[in-house]
């Protein structure tokens, strides 16, 4: 098995964009690289989290919960794990780069629990994925925070700007606030490492932020 990273937090944190600019950049080191980003929307395996995240199974992220709608990330995970990417990550000259894992089933969901039930969640989450379904487990994990505040500032600007439609944890302020302090609860409690992406009310320059995960990831590479 070869290096496997991955890159989680809140919608509009930016996860993306830094998952694409590591990947260039480890690219650009020589490394061969396989880009991940869950969930597989388009793909039969996503279906499930589709239907979550689309409002079918309720309107609110709430009506379903949080060990119901972990299983469907979960199925999704296995599924494009066992017909695609297994070869990339038993390669150990490839380094794999995941917007979005487990991780974040640690953040939406856990989310919905009481807080005297966290830590429950989070041994059953990690047992089930990794010990149950045998997911590989990542590396190095790295967890970007954005203040919900900011967070909802640009999830407006980018519906406004693409027309795109927002997914029932994207449209609820109150299920974005309490995945704040969950994903900051995982993070501390599961070692994460966090890279803060806002200052003064601002998100920080991606440049900023991309060297920040430069210097984590750097001391893995083979």
């Amino acid at each position: 098995m070869g290096l496997f990273i991955t890159l989680d937090g809140l919608d509009a944190s930016g996860k993306e964009t830094q998952s694409k600019l590591l990947t260039e950049a480890l690219r650009n080191k020589g490394y061969r690289v396989r880009e991940l980003s869950f969930p597989m929307y388009g793909q039969k395996s996503a279906v499930p989290v589709e239907l979550y995240l689309g409002g079918t199974l309720g309107d609110k992220p709430e009506d379903t919960n949080a060990f119901a709608a972990s299983s469907f990330f979960s199925v999704d995970r296995y599924i494009s794990y066992r017909t695609d990417w297994k070869k990339d990550i038993d390669d150990p000259d490839t380094i794999v780069v995941s917007n979005r894992y487990t991780t974040a089933n640690a953040v939406h969901q856990l989310s919905k629990l009481p807080r005297d039930k966290w830590d429950d969640f989070l041994s059953w989450l990690w047992d089930f994925e990794f010990d149950r379904l045998g997911l590989p487990r990542p590396d190095v994990i790295l967890y970007l925070e954005m203040h919900p505040d900011i967070a909802r500032r640009l999830l407006a600007h980018r519906t406004d700007e693409t027309g795109r439609k927002q997914d029932i944890h994207e449209k609820s302020v109150s299920h974005l606030e309490n995945s704040y302090r969950a994903a900051l609860y995982a993070s501390d409690t599961l070692g994460w490492n966090r890279i803060c992406c806002h200052r003064e009310g601002e998100p920080r320059p991606l440049s900023d932020i991309h060297r920040d995960i430069m210097a984590v990831v750097a001391p893995h590479l083979p």
